[in-house]
């Protein structure tokens, strides 16, 4: 089947690289020590860049499907009001994202949290830098698809979140080197989150229609969406003892929570296009269009979960971290893996159905809705299901 191939070929680029984030994530615990709170934005930051660019795959998407798409950068067409839109909420929710974050962290009692000032400077220059490579690989994927007739929903959420994983990480430790000067991080913080929230204020107000309903659609569900990643951080961040003594268990945790994730937006992405192409029905029960595509998912499971664990194993004996062994981690993948999957096909099915049910876009709602779910549910599934083991 072409959509398998194509979706296993995304998936497993996107675990592949995901082992990169894990393994830098494991060298990098002596920076998240030193900045307590910082893990609490890492899951939030990395799906931030998933939810807006994986929406903004997905709408483009739904306008090749139905013929409304012109490759044309002008800001009066799709794709010239899209990239306007992630523009804007890039740095508008990566700012939000920080605020978010820090009352988290310091509303469960997390001791001595990095300044709301420096959070938001590390928040929005890191993700301001991965986010301009991330835009200019999904707008030439999407060229790609308008040239060679690739499905876009086999292939964005996977691409997206891989290298929303191996940018993001980089990108946020490089930008706490721009903190703790006393005039310098102080004057460069307020700077940025005035331009974000002018940004904001432009997208909201914009006279060109579908800016608008982007930015004002997309705010609510991305803060929500924040809100739950930032609680993946959470459990990470109260677990931090347990990495920290065992870094080869945070390799593959990138990996597990990005295919969970990439999975429910293919699902999430098929579902809507054929929504609106008027080959699928929203009910209540899945119709068979809808079962063959929950079919594929659990096909697409076994093979991607068992690569996570053998991958994130030999990769954690690479940088010299101790591993559990490799049996011991495709256990531990494929539990926690089959356990976010019965959540994936019910928050992408039902978060797409609920969206288009209610007249608004699946394709702005969806993504956000299943992967940052999906952050805290794979977060704590994986905790959880190390801890039953007994990995310790």
């Amino acid at each position: 089947m072409a959509a398998a191939r194509q979706s296993l070929v995304a998936l497993f680029l996107n675990s592949t690289t995901s082992f990169v984030a894990g393994a830098f994530l494991g060298a990098i615990t002596g920076t998240l020590a030193k900045y307590p709170g910082l893990l609490v934005l890492v899951p939030a930051a990395i799906g931030l860049r998933g939810n807006i660019f994986g929406s903004f795959g997905n709408r483009l998407s739904t306008s090749i499907h139905t013929g409304t798409f012109r490759l044309s950068a002008r800001r009066d067409t799709v794709l010239g009001q899209n990239v306007l839109a992630v523009t804007i909420l890039t740095f508008g929710m990566s700012f939000l994202l920080a605020i978010v974050a820090k009352a988290i962290a310091v509303g469960l009692g997390l001791q001595g949290t990095i300044s709301i000032g420096d959070l938001s400077t590390i928040s929005i220059v890191g993700g301001g830098l991965a986010s301009v490579v991330v835009l200019a690989a999904t707008i030439a994927l999407t060229a790609g698809a308008v040239r060679y007739g690739w499905d876009l929903d086999n292939v964005s959420a996977p691409l997206v979140g891989v290298l929303g994983d191996v940018l993001t990480l980089p990108a946020l430790w490089l930008a706490t080197f721009l903190i703790g000067y006393a005039v310098f991080s102080p004057l460069l913080a307020t700077v940025l989150i005035v331009a974000s929230c002018i940004g904001l204020v432009i997208g909201l107000r914009s006279p060109l229609a579908q800016l608008r309903r982007i930015v004002r659609e997309s705010l609510p569900v991305l803060l929500v969406a924040g809100f739950l990643s930032a609680m993946a951080g959470v459990v990470l961040e109260k677990s931090f003892a347990r990495f920290d003594a065992f870094p080869a268990l945070l390799v593959p945790e990138p990996a597990h929570l990005s295919t969970a994730g990439a999975l429910g937006g293919i699902l999430a992405g098929r579902l809507s296009s054929k929504l609106f192409l008027g080959v699928a029905e929203p009910t209540g029960l899945p119709g068979r269009t809808a079962r063959r595509d929950i079919a594929l998912l659990m096909v697409l499971y076994v093979p991607t979960y068992t690569f996570n664990a053998i991958g994130a194993n030999y990769v954690a004996e690479l940088f010299g971290h101790a591993t559990p062994g490799v049996w011991r981690m495709i256990e531990i993948s494929l539990v926690a893996g089959f356990i976010a999957m019965v959540f994936v096909v019910l928050l992408a099915y039902y978060g797409t159905i609920a969206t288009y049910r209610t007249g608004l876009d699946p394709d702005t709602y969806g993504i956000p809705i299943v992967s940052s779910s999906l952050d805290f549910i794979g977060a704590f599934t994986l905790i959880l299901v190390i801890a039953a083991v007994g990995v310790s």
